[in-house]
């Protein structure tokens, strides 16, 4: 399973560090996804890295201000967000899946593990 935290509620400008802790199983071979999700809609890509490949991949509207990573010791991805805006609120999601879904244009299907949702709020 996997389990994500770090969610909170800051001010515009504000910084926090989403973490996706996997229990069970190893990243090394999956892709390690984030996702956000605003009530009402979809959830949609954010940021994600494929772990044997070390490639990251980010959506437009977080590049230069979101940074994933990979912990191999602590068997632990983040998710650094520097200068958030409320555009960024939203409930946030790790996910695992296959290397050849993950990425730009792709289906992100399937996935393997969800995390159960981090609430990350921005207010102006």
């Amino acid at each position: 399973q996997l389990v994500d935290s770090g969610g909170g509620s800051v001010q515009a400008g504000g910084s926090l560090r989403l973490s996706c802790a996997a229990s069970g199983f190893t990243f090394d071979g999956y892709a390690i996804g984030w996702f956000r999700q605003v009530s009402g809609s979809g959830r949609e890509p954010v940021s994600c890295i494929k772990i044997r490949e070390g490639k990251t991949y980010y959506r437009d509207s977080v590049k230069g201000r979101f940074t994933i990573s990979w912990d191999n010791a602590k068997n632990t991805v983040y998710l650094q967000m520097n200068s958030l805006t409320p555009g960024d609120t939203a409930v946030y999601y790790c996910a695992a899946g296959p290397e050849s879904s993950f990425g730009p244009g792709m289906s992100y299907r399937p996935i393997d593990y969800w995390g159960q949702g981090s609430q990350v709020t921005v207010s102006s």
